[in-house]
Order: C-alpha cells, then sequence, then structure tokens
C-alpha cells in the first residue's frame, strides 16, 4: 500500500544525500548541477588502504568538499544520535547512493518524505552488494537502474522508476559500472521530476521473484576451466577490475583480463590447455570451446596486454594452465 501523504512533494525538495563510492558521485553531480539543495553529504568515515594503509576519504567525501557542502561521516548511520544531527536539519528527503551501510526506519523517519534509493539492478532481480558483478557472472544479456522508496529490508522496498541498459557481450564488471553510474544520475532528476509532477506510483516487488547478489571476495576468483566457454568469459569479466580472476601454473597466480570467446562449441578440448596465439591473444580451451585472453597480470606487478607479458612469460602451445 503507498503512504498517505498530505502535501504534495516539492520540485526544490531539501536533500541530504548519502553515498560513498565513484558509483555515488554522478548522482551528487547531478544534483548540484541541477540547483538542488544539498543539506548536507553523508559518506562513510576515512579508512586505511593500500599496501601502506594510509588513511583516505571516499570518492563522495573529496567531491562534496569541493563542491563546499557540509560532510558527515558517522560509523552507524541510523543510530539514534546520529538521526538526531539528520532531523535538525530538516530535510525533505534521502537520497541513497551506495552508502555502503544497512539502513533502520529511525533514519527514515528523520526525513519529511523518506529516503528513495537508486540500485545497479532491475529489481527484484540481484538485491545486494554487487548486483553489477553477478549480472555479469551470470552472463546475463540485460540489466539496469532501479529508484525506489526505502524500506528496512535489504533493496525490497517499492519501485518508483526503472531503466533497462543492454550487457556487452565482452563488458566487463568495471566497464558496466561506470556506463550505469552516469545512467543513474539521469534517472535520480526524472525520479524527482516525476514525484513533484505526481507522475510516479510506487509499485510493490514481487518478492517471489527476488534473487541476491552477495559481496564478491577474492575466493571467488579461481578460474574453473571446466566450465563452458561462455561461463568462463563471465567468470573473467565480473571480477574485472577487482578482485580479478587468476589461474594457476606452476604454484604461481596469473590473473586474466579481457576474454573474448572465439568458439562456443568446440569439444575436442581439454580445459585450461593453451591451444595458440592470435594477434598476441592467447587461446585457451574449456570444457566446450575456446576463450582468447587478451590481459594478464602477475602478482607486484601491472597489467600487460597479451603480446607485451608473453614475451617476459612464455606460455607454449600445449600448456594446461590451472594446475
Amino acid at each position: 500500500m503507498e503512504p498517505e501523504y498530505t502535501e504534495k512533494f516539492p520540485a526544490r525538495p531539501r536533500i541530504v544525500f548519502m553515498g560513498t563510492p565513484d558509483f555515488s558521485l554522478p548522482c551528487l553531480k547531478a544534483l548540484v548541477d541541477r540547483g538542488h539543495e544539498v543539506l548536507a553529504v553523508v559518506t562513510q568515515p576515512d579508512r586505511p588502504k593500500g599496501r601502506g594503509r594510509k588513511v583516505v576519504s571516499s570518492p563522495v567525501k573529496r567531491a562534496a568538499e569541493k563542491y563546499g557542502l557540509r560532510v558527515l561521516q558517522p560509523e552507524k548511520a541510523s543510530d539514534q544520535q546520529f538521526c538526531q544531527v539528520i532531523s535538525s536539519e530538516a530535510p525533505d528527503l534521502l537520497v541513497v547512493v551506495a552508502f555502503g551501510q544497512i539502513l533502520k526506519k529511525g533514519l527514515f523517519e528523520t526525513s519529511r518524505w523518506g529516503g528513495i534509493n537508486i540500485h545497479a539492478s532491475l529489481l527484484p532481480r540481484y538485491r545486494g552488494a554487487a548486483p553489477i558483478h553477478w549480472a555479469i557472472l551470470n552472463d546475463e544479456a540485460k540489466t539496469g537502474l532501479t529508484a525506489m522508496r526505502m524500506d528496512e529490508g535489504l533493496d525490497t522496498g517499492p519501485i518508483l522508476l526503472q531503466r533497462e541498459a543492454p550487457i556487452g557481450r565482452e563488458e566487463t564488471a568495471g566497464e558496466l559500472h561506470d556506463r550505469l553510474s552516469i545512467l543513474a544520475g539521469d534517472l535520480l532528476l526524472e525520479t524527482l521530476e516525476g514525484l513533484a509532477d505526481n507522475r510516479l506510483r510506487e509499485i510493490p516487488q514481487d518478492h517471489a521473484r527476488a534473487t541476491y547478489a552477495p559481496k564478491i571476495d577474492r575466493h571467488m576468483s579461481l578460474v574453473k576451466w571446466a566450465q563452458p566457454a561462455r561461463a568462463v568469459s563471465a567468470h573473467i569479466r565480473a571480477l574485472d577490475p577487482w578482485p580479478g580472476a587468476f589461474t594457476i601454473l606452476g604454484g604461481k597466480e596469473i590473473k586474466l583480463f579481457s576474454p573474448k570467446v572465439i568458439d562456443e562449441e568446440r569439444s575436442d578440448v581439454m580445459p585450461g590447455r593453451v591451444s595458440g596465439h592470435f594477434h598476441g591473444a592467447l587461446q585457451v580451451e574449456t570444457s566446450r570451446g575456446v576463450i582468447e585472453v587478451r590481459e594478464f597480470q602477475i602478482p607486484g606487478k601491472r597489467r600487460l596486454i597479451a603480446s607485451d607479458f608473453l614475451r617476459g612469460f612464455p606460455l607454449n602451445t600445449g600448456t594446461v594452465l590451472g594446475e
């Protein structure tokens, strides 16, 4: 059931924006460029990062400071004390884009119109932390973006607006991330305009159709050559650029990037066997079909195109990867 509102959604709502990674940036930029009043930007606390464990700010914090916006960095955004801080700002709306914490009802109640979220999937499919990775991992032909009214569930709120986006046959998670991120800014503005014009209606999600996209971790990175070519390619693309899919050769990890399926049906194959080189790319057999791998990386070294990598690390025809 849609909530009852006794007043019209404002054309220029007073907004508290909540986001953390690069994906959030086009949405924040869209609000600023369109002249929306952003009362404050809430982002994750500064964290140690990298080998040197240097403390760094989130991309959203750096952008907010550039725009001259107030920045808040709570450890737990739903704590009562922080909710009081937000309530004192008297926002009309919370806008949440890849913030990185599970948010509770008390936080939404600090805002007159609650919270809306831009999620990188066509809900109810791929609820959770890594919808872009899992859409590619499962070799989907399309994905998209959803603007939804937030509730206390994990991406379970009613849908306000959706936009589909095709997934390229060779597109990586990083490439799809960047493309959807840009589209998210446009979808956010369209959602705010639709609410202000009273053109949008909340559509409850069909929870029976829900699928989930849990966090990606390094334990998923080992390439399984005993899968078909399409699945192997999807696995490598889904983990590009992070954490990177790898294979084993002589006890060493070799990360693989930029795959291309060149044969989906060939059956005279041995999973993981190098079948040749073509235009500098390495051809590798799977349980059914063959892929090309066009970029490689070994630990502690930079990512290289295949021709450069193979000059220093030759992988001859007949070599079996994964052993």
